[in-house]
């Protein structure tokens, strides 16, 4: 099955439509500090597999790292898992500024 992707600009408008969507960051700490998008979830990549149970099966989830690779491989992990998954292309670099 391929993974599915979504643009950045899908992604922030959905938000600006107050779509009920669900954004995972899995950045670390320090990269989240520096901004993220207010409505994403920060479970760091290394944290995933043991915090599973905190993503819901039922939902589609947006993963969102800093250039989309890292989301890239824990969407392909959570798909393997029978997660909904989407990878935001190009990551919070290509999102641009974290608190528009």
């Amino acid at each position: 099955m391929e993974l599915k992707i979504i643009s950045p600009e899908e992604v922030k408008q959905l938000l600006k439509e107050g779509k009920n969507i669900s954004l995972i960051d899995v950045r670390e700490d320090e990269e989240v500090a520096e901004g993220k998008i207010p409505e994403a979830v920060h479970i760091k990549m290394g944290e995933i597999p043991e915090r599973l149970d905190e993503i819901d099966k039922e939902k589609e989830h947006i993963i969102i790292c800093r250039s989309g690779r890292r989301s890239e491989n824990v969407s392909l992990f959570l798909m393997d898992q029978g997660y909904k998954v989407k990878n935001m292309e190009g990551g919070m670099l290509a999102y641009g500024d974290h608190n528009s």
